[in-house]
C-alpha cells in the first residue's frame, strides 16, 4: 500500500499540471490573452480595419455634426442682429 501513495501523487501532478496548461491555453485564446499577445510584440496600439473603417466613418461624423452646429450658431447671431435691428426701429418710430 505504501507504494501507491507516490503513484497517486504523480497522477495527481501531472492532473493538475494538465489543468494548469489547459487554462493557460484557454487564457492565450481569449481576447485578453490575443492583448496580451499583441502587446508582447509591440503592437498594442494597432487597430484592426473594421475598427478603423469605425473611427474613420465616426470623425466624418463628427466633422458634419460641428458644420451643422456652426451654421446654427451663425443663423442665430443673424436671428439675434434683427431683432435688435427691429427693436432698435421700433423704438426709434415711437413704437413700444
Amino acid at each position: 500500500m505504501d507504494h501507491l501513495i507516490p503513484v497517486f501523487g504523480m497522477i495527481s501532478g501531472m492532473v493538475v499540471t494538465g489543468i494548469v496548461i489547459f487554462g493557460f491555453i484557454r487564457l492565450m485564446h481569449s481576447p485578453v490573452g490575443v492583448a496580451l499577445g499583441r502587446r508582447l510584440q509591440g503592437r498594442a496600439g494597432e487597430l484592426d480595419d473594421e475598427v478603423r473603417g469605425d473611427v474613420a466613418w465616426l470623425r466624418e461624423q463628427v466633422e458634419e455634426v460641428q458644420r451643422q452646429l456652426s451654421e446654427t450658431q451663425e443663423r442665430l447671431d443673424f436671428t439675434e442682429r434683427l431683432l435688435s435691428q427691429s427693436k432698435q426701429v421700433g423704438q426709434l418710430s415711437g413704437e413700444r
